[in-house]
């Protein structure tokens, strides 16, 4: 599988206290990408929950967005090194989808269209630490950002932001996703510098 880096510029800042060890500024927003670039529409976009029961709680584009669209502001960082920060985002928090969804499993393994995967634990994507984002400073997601919509749980190295999410699926354990299965961190943790196995 092919991986799309259209490369960034930055430079270090040693004592930038807003910068995890080893990241670099940007004021960029590099596109990085295992495989091509799913086209999905809103038309036919559908965001999916699926407990360990097997029930499937879905919402179409317009359904996901009444639930609620708040606006962020937040760090990004990649585990290729760079880091952008006080960036704006639009999203649906994941707070409002599992508001009434129950589930006994601690782990979330996210789907995308085109077949990518990777592993959250649960309890970091609630409580206003993630978000279904549809928009990025002040405009709809572009498809090689991950539009029209991504996970985004920025306190985590940003391949745990899934591009082009399309479900989510309950997990007793800890499984690893794509690259975690390549050799990447089971969680990601950039001030930890959780980069690899």
């Amino acid at each position: 599988m092919a991986i799309i880096n259209q490369g960034f510029g930055g430079r270090r800042r040693r004592d930038d206290p807003a910068l995890p060890p080893g990241q670099t500024l940007v004021e960029d927003w590099p596109v990085l990408s295992a495989g091509p670039t799913p086209q999905v529409s809103t038309e036919r976009f559908e965001f999916s929950v699926y407990t360990e029961t097997g029930e499937k709680h879905s919402w179409d584009w317009d359904g996901l967005l009444a639930l609620g669209v708040e606006d962020i502001t937040t760090d990004i960082h990649c585990v290729t090194h760079w880091t952008k920060l006080q960036m704006p985002w639009r999203g649906v928090p994941l707070d409002a989808i599992f508001e009434n969804i129950e589930t006994t499993q601690d782990f979330v393994m996210t789907h995308s269209y085109g077949g990518y995967t990777t592993n959250v634990p649960l309890d970091e994507l609630l409580d206003g630490q993630a978000w279904i984002a549809i928009e990025a400073e002040g405009a709809p997601l572009d498809p090689e950002h991950g539009g029209p919509a991504r996970l985004l749980v920025p306190h985590l190295y940003f391949w745990k932001s899934a591009k082009w999410i399309r479900a989510l699926q309950m997990m007793p354990d800890d499984e690893p996703g794509f690259w975690e299965q390549n050799g990447y961190h089971l969680h990601g943790d950039p001030w930890s510098e959780e980069r690899y196995w």
